[in-house]
């Protein structure tokens, strides 16, 4: 399993309209908002995974307590499950694989997806 939990920062805003602003001093440039606090909070699980995503190490956790916040900011920490996170957010790539030639035609008179075939094996190695 690979979760992650960062604290996050979210502070009400007033100025334009009334809306929340999610950060995390542990992830530079991670920046989101949403209509509520809940809301606000929901989009920065996407924003951190988004800000994760292809990083083979992840920023270390600070320690909040010595931070200063200000009365419109709240301290909340936010949990990623990033597998479950890369599996919903899954972009295709090419791969080409090398299969024996009857197999190739076999599963072509048969109208077999082998990239369906080769993903569902990868999968259930894998455990996901």
């Amino acid at each position: 399993m690979n979760k992650v939990m960062y604290p996050v920062i979210i502070s009400e805003r007033n100025d334009d309209g009334h809306y929340f602003v999610a950060t995390s001093p542990n992830i530079p440039g991670m920046v989101t908002q949403g209509d509520t606090f809940s809301n606000a909070a929901y989009w920065a699980e996407d924003a951190i995974a988004t800000m994760l995503d292809g990083e083979t190490a992840y920023p270390k956790v600070q320690d909040p307590s010595n931070w200063k916040l200000a009365a419109n900011e709240r301290l909340v920490y936010i949990t990623v499950d990033m597998n479950k996170w890369l599996k919903k957010n899954a972009k295709t790539i090419k791969k080409t694989i090398t299969v024996p030639e009857y197999l190739s035609k076999m599963a072509k008179e048969q109208n077999i997806n082998v990239s369906k075939v080769a993903s569902d094996a990868l999968k259930k190695i894998l455990g996901v």
